[in-house]
């Protein structure tokens, strides 16, 4: 079975790593190099999560308000226009969260398996034996993705508020309403909610 990153681990409230660093080898740190690598999609995955996460809520919301605000003429051309919005926060924040996500990896997935796996433990997880080792590996998921995610959503919050608060000013506009004031925007993250049961 493959660690996977899931959308319920994006939802849930993000908490500090606790503990110290612990000095790790070279050998370590490759191992640990090597299953981020292998893992790659699912960080992406996560990222990419992230990034749609306000705009699928803000979406959720045009609907009902199309509908009540649009006359039925201009519906159909009003919800085009609305879905190019979109488009274009998604092809801006994505890239932005996907790629982060990548990069802060390491100092958050890596440090949890470093300092929770000896050497030996890494090399087991890498060849994904069915053994407890892998069950170990398996239980620490939130807690990577806890501190993948805090670290994710501070690091690009300046990135992408900016165009979130955008897109819900489109929107808006477009349906006719009041937009939300400055500062307003949803960014992107986790919204507290409770963990995923295993």
């Amino acid at each position: 079975m493959k660690f996977r990153f899931t959308l319920a681990a994006c939802l849930i409230a993000v908490t500090p790593l606790a503990g110290a660093q612990t000095p790790s080898s070279p050998a370590k740190k490759e191992l640990v190099q090597k299953i981020l690598v292998a893992q790659q999609a699912g960080i992406e995955a996560m990222g990419q999560q992230l990034a749609e996460q306000p705009a699928a809520r803000l979406m959720q919301q045009v609907g009902p308000a199309l509908q009540q605000r649009v006359p039925a003429d201009k519906r159909e051309a009003v919800a085009k226009e609305i879905q190019a919005d979109f488009k274009k926060y998604a092809d801006e924040a994505v890239p932005i969260v996907r790629e982060r996500a990548v990069k802060l990896a390491p100092s958050t997935i890596g440090a949890v398996l470093e300092e929770k796996f000896s050497e030996d433990e890494l090399k087991q997880v890498l060849a994904m034996l069915e053994s407890p080792v892998n069950r170990k590996f398996q239980s620490l998921g939130g807690e990577m993705q806890r501190s993948l995610g805090e670290k994710l959503v501070a690091d690009t919050r300046p990135m992408v508020e900016g165009k979130l608060q955008t897109l819900e000013r489109s929107v808006a506009r477009r349906l006719g309403i009041e937009p939300p004031p400055a500062g307003g925007a949803a960014t992107p993250g986790p919204r507290a909610s409770a963990p995923a049961k295993k």
